[in-house]
């Protein structure tokens, strides 16, 4: 039996909705994002990832009256001492632009050899507002900068993120593989497995 008939996202991003969407699917959950509820953005004033998830998790819940997921996630660049990291969707400021961000990051590799990155997502499951042991899960996704964007899939930083793997960015690899490789989908699957466990 599916113990997450339904739970909230804690997020109004479409790109992750759809991912979540596409992820959970199997397990029959109905995923709702907070943005349809008219639950604002919780405040991320943490500097890890997975302090800002518990938080936005916590606050969904709370407002939703549902179980609510929340992912932080970002790309942290070697040579940057882990910059953008969390601050990776308004890493240049405010409104977020995912074009501004990209264009900061670049300018901010300028004659830096070492392009070395990871996207990082931590995932936080809470089954209520106080739930006193979220299920957490982590996955890291390992490639680096390139200057030049490549791809029309994707968001965030993924036409300037390379899988060497692949040799693809994140924004050329189709949706299906991303998902097994990306950051995100290795949470998920570290998630579905703490689902399975319970």
């Amino acid at each position: 039996m599916n113990a997450f008939p339904r739970l909230v996202l804690a997020s109004g991003n479409e790109g992750k909705l759809r991912e979540f969407r596409r992820l959970l699917a199997p397990l029959g959950t109905e995923v709702i994002a907070q943005s349809a509820l008219d639950i604002p953005e919780a405040p991320e004033p943490h500097v890890t990832f997975v302090e800002n998830a518990l938080a936005k998790a916590r606050h969904a819940s709370a407002l939703a009256g549902l179980p609510a997921l929340a992912d932080d996630s970002g790309v942290c660049v070697r040579a940057l001492g882990g910059a953008p990291g969390v601050q990776s969707a308004r890493y240049a400021g405010e409104p977020r632009s995912d074009r501004r961000n990209n264009a900061k990051l670049i300018a901010d590799l300028q004659g830096v050899a070492d392009r070395r990155a990871h996207y990082v997502c931590v995932l936080v499951l809470v089954r209520h507002a106080a739930d006193p042991e979220p299920l957490i899960a982590e996955g890291a996704w390992h490639g680096r900068i390139i200057d030049v964007p490549r791809g029309a899939g994707g968001f965030g930083y993924d036409p300037h993120f390379l899988d060497e793997a692949t040799g693809q960015t994140g924004a050329e690899l189709p949706l299906e593989q991303k998902n097994r490789i990306s950051h995100r989908g290795k949470a998920m699957e570290a998630l579905l497995e703490r689902l399975r466990d319970e």
